[in-house]
């Protein structure tokens, strides 16, 4: 599959954003950016944003959403992965104490807990990550968090543990999850594609037989193809690769989203990135440098 010509466009952006009319550069479209760089062997452009990133982190280890808006700070997570693999990916640049301090923050930061709860179909007592600071916990900043976490090796710490009970306790009985609710008020919530394939990318590194995991991968493989927006297919292809659940029509998917994304113009890097990280079989894993004749070469998925 020829991604050299998307490659290239990530290549030579600047400012990495949601959407394309806006100059305001946002820091999860920046680590998301990094990491497909890196993936596809662009260790040099890589290495762009994840010093932006490193350039926006608060005095207190975390990274809000924009170098304007400073809260809230879930962004922290994919800027420590971000990090991580730009380390993993060049020798040049050191994101050692970056990492140390957003760690560090990470470790104290927590969403809220609350008592049990009859009203609530999930343990209420879990305390995962928010999305804003001093709320309950919700399903993607948990999976991020616990994520990145683990990558830098701590995935027996009692938070990611804790974690994981969490992301695994918010499934749904049939498989998928959505935002974090199962049931409210004894009614059973709907299964979205995003926050499940998030979700499966996370517990990929913290295996269990739960068979609400077998279920969401099976849910997954069901709406893989479904008219969904870049995010959701990237996601679960993320999620369905990590546990060696890639379906055979994955990188045509792709494709033809990043053909839609031609047709209606977009400027946009947040959407680019995480189909290009989602056409690799093994995402985070660089394949070779590929930043000096981009022009000239053809980078093939997998």
């Amino acid at each position: 599959m020829e991604l050299s010509r998307h490659l290239r466009r990530l290549h030579e952006a600047t400012i990495w954003c949601y959407q394309g009319n806006t100059l305001e550069p946002a820091t999860e479209p920046a680590a998301w950016a990094s990491l497909a760089l890196g993936s596809h062997g662009d260790r040099l452009a890589a290495l762009r944003p994840a010093r932006w990133l490193a350039e926006q982190q608060q005095a207190n280890g975390a990274v809000g959403v924009s170098r304007k808006l400073q809260t809230p700070r879930w962004p922290t997570s994919l800027a420590m992965l971000a990090w991580y693999f730009a380390d993993q990916w060049n020798e040049a640049d050191n994101f050692e104490l970056p990492l140390k301090k957003a760690t560090e923050w990470t470790l104290q930061d927590h969403g809220r807990a609350g008592p049990v709860s009859r009203q609530a179909g999930h343990d209420t007592t879990l305390a995962g990550w928010s999305w804003a600071a001093d709320t309950h916990s919700w399903m993607e900043p948990t999976c991020f968090f616990v994520k990145a976490l683990t990558q830098l090796g701590l995935a027996k710490h009692p938070r990611v543990q804790t974690g994981v009970r969490m992301i695994v306790d918010r499934l749904l009985p049939a498989g998928g999850c959505n935002y974090g609710n199962t049931f409210v008020l004894g009614q059973e919530l709907l299964p979205h594609v995003q926050p499940t394939g998030i979700a499966m990318w996370a517990l990929a590194d913290h295996p269990t037989d739960d068979p609400r995991v077998t279920a969401s991968l099976d849910y997954l493989l069901r709406k893989i193809e479904a008219d969904s927006s870049a995010a959701s297919l990237s996601f679960a292809l993320l999620g369905l690769t990590a546990h060696d659940q890639r379906p055979s029509k994955a990188n045509e998917l792709v494709l033809r989203k990043l053909k839609h994304l031609d047709e209606i113009g977009s400027k946009a890097t947040y959407p680019l990135s995480l189909l290009l990280l989602a056409a690799h079989e093994q995402p985070f894993v660089p394949k070779r440098n590929v930043a000096a004749n981009l022009d000239e070469q053809t980078v093939s998925a997998g």
